[in-house]
């Protein structure tokens, strides 16, 4: 499944095609069955060679940029009747109008989906959607995490709460009963003592 970011660098890429005014550029989404090596092909041509090395220059240059982003490898500027720019996920083609005629890379790609910038743009759109609705549900679950483990903790405390202001008041009338059982002991020693009867010399 392409990425947010892929799409972004793709229209990033159309954009600077449009602005070195490239002729009928058409995005390809491919068949993952059929291409696993990338998602999209980016397709235009130039006029001549001057144009076709002016728009791959202008795609390397804004990716370059706007996303620090670099193509894996570039291929066919020497000639410059059809450049091939790598970018992974994404692979642009810059034709001369003769060799774009003469490949047919649209004709090849039968089981690819042609789609245009507005296209694009949408499901550029739908992505972000989605990503920052996950985003915000982890952030949401995160968030309630901490209350429910108050929630958990507080009836396990006030037992404990209970528990001390039911030992204290036993506690204390434990030693009252014992500071009033050691004078009557005392007391009780001296009634034996005296109760003896002495001895006669």
């Amino acid at each position: 499944m392409p990425t947010a970011e892929t799409q972004q660098l793709l229209l990033a890429a159309a954009a600077a095609c449009e602005d070195k005014k490239a002729e009928d550029i058409r995005i390809l989404a491919l068949d993952p069955a059929e291409s696993g090596l990338t998602d999209y092909f980016l397709i235009c041509n130039g006029t001549n060679d001057r144009q076709n090395l002016a728009i791959t220059d202008e795609i390397e240059l804004r990716l370059k940029s706007e996303f620090g982003v670099y193509p894996n490898s570039v291929e066919g500027r020497r000639q410059a009747d059809w450049i091939l720019m790598d970018y992974v996920d994404f692979i642009v083609h810059v034709f001369s109008a003769e060799k774009r005629t003469f490949y047919g890379l649209e004709r090849l790609r039968k089981s690819a989906t042609t789609l245009s910038i507005a296209d694009l743009n949408a499901e550029l759109k739908a992505a972000i959607a989605t990503t920052r609705a996950k985003s915000t549900k982890k952030a949401t679950s995160r968030a309630a995490a901490p209350a429910v483990k108050k929630a958990v903790s507080t009836p396990a405390a006030a037992p404990r709460k209970a528990v001390k202001a039911v030992k204290k008041p036993a506690v204390k009338a434990a030693k009252k009963a014992a500071s009033i059982r050691t004078p009557a002991g005392k007391t009780g020693a001296k009634a034996r003592t005296k109760a003896t009867p002495q001895k006669k010399k």
